[in-house]
Protein backbone atom coordinates (compact mmCIF):
# COMPACT_ATOMS: atom_id res chain seq x y z
CA UNK A 1 0.00 0.00 0.00
CA UNK A 2 2.77 2.46 1.01
CA UNK A 3 4.74 1.54 -2.11
CA UNK A 4 1.74 2.25 -4.36
CA UNK A 5 1.16 5.58 -2.63
CA UNK A 6 4.77 6.65 -3.12
CA UNK A 7 4.72 5.56 -6.77
CA UNK A 8 1.68 7.77 -7.28
CA UNK A 9 3.36 10.68 -5.53
CA UNK A 10 6.49 10.24 -7.61
CA UNK A 11 4.44 10.30 -10.78
CA UNK A 12 2.64 13.44 -9.68
CA UNK A 13 5.85 15.19 -8.56
CA UNK A 14 4.81 15.28 -4.89
CA UNK A 15 7.15 12.78 -3.27
CA UNK A 16 6.65 12.75 0.47
CA UNK A 17 9.62 14.27 2.24
CA UNK A 18 11.09 15.87 -0.89
CA UNK A 19 11.55 19.52 -1.69
CA UNK A 20 9.67 20.70 -4.76
CA UNK A 21 10.90 24.09 -5.91
CA UNK A 22 9.04 26.54 -8.08
CA UNK A 23 11.78 27.83 -10.41
CA UNK A 24 10.15 31.24 -10.55
CA UNK A 25 9.38 31.90 -6.88
CA UNK A 26 12.06 29.71 -5.31
CA UNK A 27 9.64 28.68 -2.57
CA UNK A 28 10.09 25.21 -1.10
CA UNK A 29 7.19 22.91 -0.25
CA UNK A 30 8.01 20.07 2.08
CA UNK A 31 6.38 17.00 3.53
CA UNK A 32 3.55 17.39 5.98
CA UNK A 33 3.80 16.31 9.62
CA UNK A 34 3.95 12.54 9.83
CA UNK A 35 5.75 11.99 6.53
CA UNK A 36 9.34 10.79 6.46
CA UNK A 37 12.03 13.46 6.38
CA UNK A 38 15.19 12.00 4.86
CA UNK A 39 18.62 13.16 5.97
CA UNK A 40 22.15 12.92 4.58
CA UNK A 41 24.98 13.13 7.11
CA UNK A 42 28.08 14.89 5.74
CA UNK A 43 30.98 14.46 8.16
CA UNK A 44 30.85 11.39 10.38
CA UNK A 45 33.01 12.38 13.34
CA UNK A 46 31.77 12.68 16.89
CA UNK A 47 29.85 15.91 16.35
CA UNK A 48 28.28 14.70 13.12
CA UNK A 49 27.21 11.44 14.75
CA UNK A 50 25.77 13.38 17.68
CA UNK A 51 23.88 15.74 15.39
CA UNK A 52 22.46 12.79 13.45
CA UNK A 53 21.28 11.18 16.69
CA UNK A 54 19.61 14.42 17.73
CA UNK A 55 17.86 14.67 14.35
CA UNK A 56 16.59 11.12 14.84
CA UNK A 57 15.40 12.01 18.36
CA UNK A 58 12.93 14.67 17.19
CA UNK A 59 9.16 14.11 17.14
CA UNK A 60 9.14 13.90 13.34
CA UNK A 61 9.55 10.73 11.33
CA UNK A 62 13.21 11.20 10.40
CA UNK A 63 15.56 8.75 8.68
CA UNK A 64 19.27 8.88 7.95
CA UNK A 65 19.45 7.62 4.37
CA UNK A 66 22.98 8.61 3.29
CA UNK A 67 26.38 9.19 4.87
CA UNK A 68 29.55 10.80 3.54
CA UNK A 69 33.05 11.31 4.90
CA UNK A 70 36.57 11.67 3.58
CA UNK A 71 37.60 8.61 5.61
CA UNK A 72 35.92 5.20 5.44
CA UNK A 73 36.86 4.29 9.00
CA UNK A 74 35.12 7.40 10.34
CA UNK A 75 31.98 6.62 8.36
CA UNK A 76 32.00 3.00 9.50
CA UNK A 77 32.44 4.00 13.15
CA UNK A 78 29.59 6.50 12.92
CA UNK A 79 27.30 3.96 11.29
CA UNK A 80 28.16 1.43 13.99
CA UNK A 81 27.33 3.92 16.74
CA UNK A 82 24.07 5.04 15.14
CA UNK A 83 22.91 1.48 14.65
CA UNK A 84 24.00 0.24 18.08
CA UNK A 85 21.38 -1.28 20.35
CA UNK A 86 21.17 2.00 22.27
CA UNK A 87 22.72 5.41 21.67
CA UNK A 88 23.48 7.97 24.37
CA UNK A 89 23.04 11.46 22.96
CA UNK A 90 24.63 14.77 24.04
CA UNK A 91 21.90 15.32 26.63
CA UNK A 92 22.82 12.01 28.26
CA UNK A 93 19.54 10.43 27.14
CA UNK A 94 19.66 6.85 25.92
CA UNK A 95 17.64 6.53 22.73
CA UNK A 96 16.90 3.66 20.36
CA UNK A 97 17.42 5.06 16.87
CA UNK A 98 18.84 2.12 14.96
CA UNK A 99 15.55 1.49 13.13
CA UNK A 100 15.74 5.04 11.74
CA UNK A 101 19.08 4.48 9.99
CA UNK A 102 18.61 3.14 6.47
CA UNK A 103 21.99 3.50 4.78
CA UNK A 104 22.89 0.62 2.45
CA UNK A 105 26.41 0.38 1.08
CA UNK A 106 25.52 2.26 -2.11
CA UNK A 107 24.53 5.28 0.01
CA UNK A 108 27.81 5.39 1.92
CA UNK A 109 30.16 7.75 0.12
CA UNK A 110 33.87 8.16 0.85
CA UNK A 111 36.42 10.67 -0.42
CA UNK A 112 36.79 14.37 -1.05
CA UNK A 113 33.79 14.41 -3.41
CA UNK A 114 31.60 12.21 -1.20
CA UNK A 115 29.53 15.18 -0.05
CA UNK A 116 28.38 15.93 -3.59
CA UNK A 117 27.11 12.40 -4.12
CA UNK A 118 25.14 12.35 -0.87
CA UNK A 119 23.68 15.84 -1.27
CA UNK A 120 22.64 15.16 -4.87
CA UNK A 121 20.32 12.30 -3.90
CA UNK A 122 16.83 13.38 -4.92
CA UNK A 123 14.98 11.97 -1.92
CA UNK A 124 17.21 13.75 0.62
CA UNK A 125 15.39 16.67 2.26
CA UNK A 126 17.85 17.81 4.94
CA UNK A 127 21.63 17.68 5.11
CA UNK A 128 23.75 17.78 8.24
CA UNK A 129 27.10 19.45 7.55
CA UNK A 130 29.58 18.49 10.26
CA UNK A 131 32.98 18.20 8.60
CA UNK A 132 35.90 20.37 9.76
CA UNK A 133 34.85 23.99 9.17
CA UNK A 134 37.25 24.67 6.32
CA UNK A 135 34.93 22.62 4.11
CA UNK A 136 31.76 24.36 5.27
CA UNK A 137 31.51 27.06 2.55
CA UNK A 138 31.69 24.60 -0.36
CA UNK A 139 29.39 22.08 1.33
CA UNK A 140 26.87 24.81 2.18
CA UNK A 141 26.99 25.98 -1.42
CA UNK A 142 26.31 22.47 -2.71
CA UNK A 143 23.39 21.96 -0.31
CA UNK A 144 21.68 25.20 -1.29
CA UNK A 145 22.27 24.51 -4.99
CA UNK A 146 20.46 21.21 -4.50
CA UNK A 147 17.58 22.85 -2.55
CA UNK A 148 18.16 21.10 0.75
CA UNK A 149 17.30 22.31 4.23
CA UNK A 150 20.44 22.47 6.34
CA UNK A 151 21.86 21.94 9.77
CA UNK A 152 25.51 22.99 9.78
CA UNK A 153 27.95 23.11 12.62
CA UNK A 154 29.82 26.20 13.66
CA UNK A 155 32.10 27.85 12.72
CA UNK A 156 31.09 28.29 9.11
CA UNK A 157 34.48 29.13 7.56
CA UNK A 158 38.16 29.63 8.39
CA UNK A 159 39.08 32.65 6.26
CA UNK A 160 37.53 35.78 4.77
CA UNK A 161 36.94 34.36 1.25
CA UNK A 162 35.02 31.52 2.89
CA UNK A 163 32.92 33.98 4.89
CA UNK A 164 32.07 35.97 1.78
CA UNK A 165 30.93 32.76 0.07
CA UNK A 166 28.75 31.78 3.03
CA UNK A 167 27.15 35.24 3.12
CA UNK A 168 26.37 35.06 -0.60
CA UNK A 169 24.95 31.53 -0.35
CA UNK A 170 22.89 32.58 2.68
CA UNK A 171 21.11 35.06 0.45
CA UNK A 172 20.34 32.28 -2.02
CA UNK A 173 18.99 30.13 0.81
CA UNK A 174 16.66 32.97 1.82
CA UNK A 175 15.37 33.33 -1.72
CA UNK A 176 14.68 29.60 -1.89
CA UNK A 177 13.01 29.59 1.56
CA UNK A 178 15.43 26.96 2.83
CA UNK A 179 15.74 26.56 6.57
CA UNK A 180 19.32 26.84 7.84
CA UNK A 181 20.20 26.13 11.47
CA UNK A 182 23.78 26.62 12.68
CA UNK A 183 25.17 24.87 15.76
CA UNK A 184 25.65 27.96 17.90
CA UNK A 185 23.40 26.23 20.40
CA UNK A 186 23.30 29.08 22.92
CA UNK A 187 20.88 30.73 20.47
CA UNK A 188 18.50 27.85 21.33
CA UNK A 189 19.22 27.70 25.08
CA UNK A 190 16.43 28.91 27.38
CA UNK A 191 18.51 30.87 29.91
CA UNK A 192 20.28 32.78 27.12
CA UNK A 193 17.06 33.43 25.21
CA UNK A 194 15.16 34.68 28.24
CA UNK A 195 18.01 36.77 29.65
CA UNK A 196 19.11 38.38 26.39
CA UNK A 197 15.49 39.19 25.49
CA UNK A 198 15.32 41.21 28.71
CA UNK A 199 18.68 42.83 28.02
CA UNK A 200 17.43 43.91 24.59
CA UNK A 201 14.28 45.24 26.25
CA UNK A 202 16.46 47.52 28.40
CA UNK A 203 16.59 45.65 31.72
CA UNK A 204 20.30 46.47 32.15
CA UNK A 205 20.22 49.78 30.31
CA UNK A 206 22.91 50.31 27.68
CA UNK A 207 25.57 47.56 27.61
CA UNK A 208 28.89 49.34 28.17
CA UNK A 209 31.29 46.44 28.80
CA UNK A 210 31.70 42.73 29.29
CA UNK A 211 33.92 39.66 29.26
CA UNK A 212 33.64 36.44 27.26
CA UNK A 213 35.73 33.35 28.01
CA UNK A 214 36.64 29.95 26.65
CA UNK A 215 39.42 29.10 29.05
CA UNK A 216 40.11 25.38 29.28
CA UNK A 217 42.46 22.53 28.52
CA UNK A 218 43.75 21.15 25.23
CA UNK A 219 41.52 18.87 23.13
CA UNK A 220 42.48 15.67 21.36
CA UNK A 221 45.62 15.35 19.27
CA UNK A 222 46.48 12.58 16.79
CA UNK A 223 50.07 11.47 16.27
CA UNK A 224 51.45 11.12 12.77
CA UNK A 225 51.21 7.53 11.49
CA UNK A 226 53.69 5.71 9.22
CA UNK A 227 53.15 6.25 5.49
CA UNK A 228 50.63 9.07 5.97
CA UNK A 229 50.73 11.74 3.32
CA UNK A 230 50.82 15.32 4.56
CA UNK A 231 47.26 15.83 3.41
CA UNK A 232 46.00 12.85 5.38
CA UNK A 233 47.95 13.83 8.48
CA UNK A 234 46.52 17.34 8.49
CA UNK A 235 43.02 16.04 7.80
CA UNK A 236 43.25 13.55 10.67
CA UNK A 237 44.73 16.20 12.99
CA UNK A 238 42.52 18.98 11.63
CA UNK A 239 42.12 20.92 14.87
CA UNK A 240 45.70 22.22 14.63
CA UNK A 241 45.67 23.60 11.07
CA UNK A 242 44.01 26.87 10.14
CA UNK A 243 42.71 25.89 6.70
CA UNK A 244 40.65 23.23 8.45
CA UNK A 245 39.96 24.69 11.90
CA UNK A 246 40.78 28.39 11.93
CA UNK A 247 42.51 28.09 15.34
CA UNK A 248 40.64 27.39 18.59
CA UNK A 249 39.54 31.02 18.78
CA UNK A 250 37.41 30.17 15.76
CA UNK A 251 36.52 26.54 16.45
CA UNK A 252 35.39 26.97 20.08
CA UNK A 253 35.54 30.58 21.27
CA UNK A 254 33.17 31.58 18.45
CA UNK A 255 30.37 30.48 20.82
CA UNK A 256 31.23 33.16 23.37
CA UNK A 257 32.05 35.78 20.76
CA UNK A 258 28.64 35.14 19.21
CA UNK A 259 27.02 35.84 22.60
CA UNK A 260 28.83 39.18 22.79
CA UNK A 261 27.56 40.09 19.33
CA UNK A 262 24.06 38.90 20.25
CA UNK A 263 23.95 40.96 23.45
CA UNK A 264 25.26 44.04 21.63
CA UNK A 265 23.06 43.29 18.61
CA UNK A 266 26.07 44.35 16.54
CA UNK A 267 29.50 43.24 15.33
CA UNK A 268 32.86 44.78 16.27
CA UNK A 269 34.18 47.51 14.04
CA UNK A 270 37.75 46.79 15.15
CA UNK A 271 39.74 44.30 17.22
CA UNK A 272 43.22 44.29 18.73
CA UNK A 273 44.85 41.68 20.90
CA UNK A 274 47.74 39.42 21.70
CA UNK A 275 48.39 35.70 21.65
CA UNK A 276 50.98 33.02 21.08
CA UNK A 277 52.25 29.51 21.84
CA UNK A 278 53.30 29.40 25.47
CA UNK A 279 52.98 25.77 26.56
CA UNK A 280 51.85 23.90 23.46
CA UNK A 281 54.87 24.27 21.19
CA UNK A 282 55.57 20.82 19.73
CA UNK A 283 55.35 19.94 16.06
CA UNK A 284 52.32 17.76 16.74
CA UNK A 285 50.32 20.93 17.45
CA UNK A 286 50.56 22.29 13.93
CA UNK A 287 50.41 26.06 13.64
CA UNK A 288 47.72 27.28 16.03
CA UNK A 289 48.23 29.43 19.12
CA UNK A 290 47.40 28.18 22.60
CA UNK A 291 46.11 31.56 23.89
CA UNK A 292 44.40 34.69 22.58
CA UNK A 293 43.31 37.83 24.46
CA UNK A 294 41.29 40.47 22.62
CA UNK A 295 39.44 43.76 22.86
CA UNK A 296 36.28 43.67 20.72
CA UNK A 297 35.37 47.29 20.01
CA UNK A 298 31.86 48.14 18.77
CA UNK A 299 30.66 51.21 16.88
CA UNK A 300 29.30 52.88 20.04
CA UNK A 301 32.70 52.59 21.73
CA UNK A 302 31.82 49.60 23.92
CA UNK A 303 34.74 47.24 24.49
CA UNK A 304 34.11 43.58 25.29
CA UNK A 305 37.13 41.68 26.59
CA UNK A 306 37.66 38.23 25.07
CA UNK A 307 39.93 35.48 26.33
CA UNK A 308 40.54 31.94 25.16
CA UNK A 309 43.41 29.66 26.08
CA UNK A 310 44.24 25.99 26.37
CA UNK A 311 46.63 25.43 29.27
CA UNK A 312 46.57 22.27 31.35
CA UNK A 313 46.20 22.60 35.12
CA UNK A 314 44.95 26.20 35.14
CA UNK A 315 41.75 28.07 36.00
CA UNK A 316 38.89 27.17 33.63
CA UNK A 317 35.90 29.24 32.57
CA UNK A 318 33.50 29.01 29.64
CA UNK A 319 30.97 31.81 30.19
CA UNK A 320 30.05 35.41 29.51
CA UNK A 321 29.36 38.50 31.66
CA UNK A 322 28.08 41.97 30.76
CA UNK A 323 27.78 45.37 32.43
CA UNK A 324 25.02 47.87 31.64
CA UNK A 325 24.15 51.35 32.84
CA UNK A 326 21.35 49.95 35.05
CA UNK A 327 22.73 46.56 36.07
CA UNK A 328 24.81 43.53 35.20
CA UNK A 329 24.83 39.80 34.50
CA UNK A 330 27.81 37.89 35.85
CA UNK A 331 27.15 34.41 34.45
CA UNK A 332 24.95 32.42 32.09
CA UNK A 333 25.63 29.23 34.02
CA UNK A 334 22.23 27.58 34.54
CA UNK A 335 20.54 28.67 37.76
CA UNK A 336 23.25 31.31 38.23
CA UNK A 337 21.80 33.28 35.30
CA UNK A 338 20.69 36.38 37.20
CA UNK A 339 20.22 39.97 36.03
CA UNK A 340 20.90 42.35 38.92
CA UNK A 341 20.63 46.08 39.47
CA UNK A 342 23.33 48.03 41.29
CA UNK A 343 21.40 48.10 44.55
CA UNK A 344 21.51 44.32 44.81
CA UNK A 345 18.01 43.78 43.49
CA UNK A 346 17.22 40.86 41.20
CA UNK A 347 15.76 41.94 37.85
CA UNK A 348 15.44 38.41 36.50
CA UNK A 349 16.59 35.00 37.72
CA UNK A 350 16.35 32.02 35.42
CA UNK A 351 15.28 28.65 36.78
CA UNK A 352 16.69 26.02 34.44
CA UNK A 353 14.45 23.26 35.80
CA UNK A 354 12.77 21.62 32.83
CA UNK A 355 15.00 23.27 30.22
CA UNK A 356 15.67 21.09 27.19
CA UNK A 357 19.23 20.48 26.05
CA UNK A 358 19.87 23.16 23.40
CA UNK A 359 21.69 20.71 21.11
CA UNK A 360 18.37 18.87 20.88
CA UNK A 361 16.29 22.05 20.60
CA UNK A 362 18.18 23.05 17.44
CA UNK A 363 16.99 19.90 15.71
CA UNK A 364 13.52 19.93 17.26
CA UNK A 365 12.86 23.36 15.79
CA UNK A 366 14.46 22.66 12.42
CA UNK A 367 12.60 19.43 11.75
CA UNK A 368 9.31 20.82 13.03
CA UNK A 369 9.64 23.68 10.53
CA UNK A 370 10.52 21.31 7.67
CA UNK A 371 7.55 19.07 8.50
CA UNK A 372 5.14 22.04 8.56
CA UNK A 373 6.55 23.65 5.40
CA UNK A 374 7.55 26.68 7.45
CA UNK A 375 10.47 28.98 6.80
CA UNK A 376 11.76 30.50 10.02
CA UNK A 377 15.55 30.33 10.27
CA UNK A 378 18.23 32.74 9.12
CA UNK A 379 21.16 31.49 11.19
CA UNK A 380 23.67 31.47 8.33
CA UNK A 381 24.18 35.23 8.09
CA UNK A 382 24.62 35.91 11.79
CA UNK A 383 26.79 32.78 12.20
CA UNK A 384 28.98 33.95 9.31
CA UNK A 385 29.43 37.37 10.91
CA UNK A 386 30.28 35.91 14.32
CA UNK A 387 32.70 33.52 12.63
CA UNK A 388 34.21 36.54 10.88
CA UNK A 389 34.59 38.19 14.28
CA UNK A 390 36.59 35.18 15.50
CA UNK A 391 38.71 35.23 12.34
CA UNK A 392 39.34 38.96 12.92
CA UNK A 393 40.52 38.07 16.40
CA UNK A 394 42.97 35.56 14.95
CA UNK A 395 44.16 38.18 12.48
CA UNK A 396 44.76 40.58 15.36
CA UNK A 397 46.73 38.15 17.52
CA UNK A 398 48.72 36.70 14.64
CA UNK A 399 49.74 40.11 13.31
CA UNK A 400 49.76 42.24 16.44
CA UNK A 401 47.86 44.87 14.45
CA UNK A 402 44.59 46.71 14.96
CA UNK A 403 42.19 44.98 12.57
CA UNK A 404 39.11 46.72 11.18
CA UNK A 405 35.97 44.91 10.05
CA UNK A 406 35.87 46.01 6.41
CA UNK A 407 39.53 45.32 5.70
CA UNK A 408 39.32 41.93 7.38
CA UNK A 409 36.19 40.88 5.51
CA UNK A 410 37.74 41.93 2.21
CA UNK A 411 41.00 40.03 2.76
CA UNK A 412 41.96 37.85 -0.19
CA UNK A 413 44.17 35.48 1.83
CA UNK A 414 42.75 32.04 1.08
CA UNK A 415 43.95 29.23 3.34
CA UNK A 416 42.36 26.39 1.39
CA UNK A 417 44.60 24.04 -0.66
CA UNK A 418 44.76 24.58 -4.40
CA UNK A 419 44.03 20.88 -4.89
CA UNK A 420 42.26 18.31 -2.74
CA UNK A 421 43.86 14.90 -3.16
CA UNK A 422 45.62 12.52 -0.79
CA UNK A 423 48.91 13.04 -2.60
CA UNK A 424 48.52 16.83 -2.89
CA UNK A 425 50.22 19.18 -0.44
CA UNK A 426 48.35 21.72 1.69
CA UNK A 427 49.66 25.29 1.54
CA UNK A 428 51.29 24.96 4.97
CA UNK A 429 54.09 22.38 5.10
CA UNK A 430 56.51 21.40 7.89
CA UNK A 431 60.17 22.34 7.78
CA UNK A 432 63.08 19.86 7.87
CA UNK A 433 62.76 19.71 11.67
CA UNK A 434 59.07 18.78 11.41
CA UNK A 435 57.93 22.09 12.84
CA UNK A 436 55.30 24.15 11.03
CA UNK A 437 55.68 27.89 10.38
CA UNK A 438 53.90 29.81 13.14
CA UNK A 439 52.60 33.37 13.07
CA UNK A 440 54.93 36.02 14.53
CA UNK A 441 53.19 39.21 15.73
CA UNK A 442 54.70 42.25 14.06
CA UNK A 443 55.81 40.22 11.04
CA UNK A 444 52.92 38.02 9.92
CA UNK A 445 50.69 39.45 7.19
CA UNK A 446 47.00 38.60 7.62
CA UNK A 447 45.25 40.92 5.15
Amino acid sequence: MEQNRREFLKASGLVAGSVILNPFTGYGYNSAVGETIRVALIGCGGRGTGAAAQALSTKQNVQIVAMADAFKDRLDESYKNLTAKKYKNAAGTVVDIKTKVDVPEDRKFVGFDAFKKAIALKDVDVVILATPPGFRPSHFEEAVKNNKHIFMEKPVATDAPGIRKVLAIAEEAKKKKLNVVVGLQRRYQANYLESIKRIHDGALGDIVGGQVYWVGSSPWMKERQPNQTEMEYQMRNWYYFNWLCGDHINEQHVHNIDVANWVKNAYPTQIQGTGGREVRTGKQYGEIFDHHTLDLVYADGTTISSQCRQFEGTWNKVDEAFVGTKGRIDSFDGKKTVLKDYKGGVIYAHDDKGDINPYQVEHDELFAAVAKSEYKFWDAERAAKSTMTAIMGRMATYSGKLIKWDEALNSDINLFPDKLAWDANPKLMPGPDGLYPVAVPGKTVVI
